[in-house]
């Protein structure tokens, strides 16, 4: 959903990114403060209950999540390095909401809230991973019904829900069906790899 957006993003972002520029700031600078904030935010913002404060701040950082791109390539330094600073910085950014909505469910003693945590905590990480290792196989594994993009939206958007008075089950039920479909991207994205091995293989 909100990799659809990157085009809109790109245009609205272009004037910040050159201001930021002028002013000195690098590309780098950029991707690393915003992980800090995201995983800042998500460490204390969300156990101690701050809900819609925290998936607020995360949110806008998200959405500017495209920033440093955009500032990389007016520099004309779009490359590796930059692609990977970014991939995992994510993976930090990705693991405290999580993890911070765990906390904030075991201080609660909501088991059911902080096992579906827990399992997108876990999942999230070889959504990715699956993907990363295939292409460093040589292959592809870019499918799946769960993409990066979508899974924080819909964590993010349950939890402002929660914080502004929505009962706690609504957050346990969208964990859980984000954990379901996290499961079945990497199943997918398995199946993807499967096909590309036989089928080299059988070529050989």
């Amino acid at each position: 959903m909100l990799d659809r957006l990157r085009g809109l993003m790109t245009a609205l972002f272009t004037p910040l990114a050159r201001t930021l520029l002028r002013a000195g700031v690098s590309p780098d600078a950029v991707t690393v403060t915003g992980t800090l904030v995201v995983v800042v935010t998500a460490l204390v913002a969300f156990p101690t209950g701050h809900l819609l404060l925290g998936a607020v701040v995360i949110g806008v950082f998200v959405l500017t999540d495209s920033l440093d791109g955009v500032m990389a390539r007016l520099q004309g330094r779009s490359g590796p390095w930059g692609a990977f600073l970014d991939s995992t910085l994510d993976r930090f950014g990705d693991g405290a909401i999580f993890a911070g909505l765990l906390l904030w469910a075991l201080g609660r003693d909501d088991d059911a809230t902080a096992v579906a945590a827990l399992a997108c905590l876990v999942l999230g990480s070889v959504v990715p991973y699956a993907r990363a290792r295939a292409e460093g196989l040589g292959m592809t594994a870019a499918v799946g019904i769960a993409e990066r993009a979508d899974r924080l939206l819909v964590t993010l958007l349950a939890t402002a829900l929660v914080g502004l008075g929505l009962p706690h089950a609504v957050l346990t039920v969208v964990l859980a069906l984000l954990a379901v479909a996290s499961a079945v991207t990497v199943g997918q994205r398995m199946a993807t790899v499967r096909r590309q091995a036989v089928g080299t293989a059988g070529r050989r």
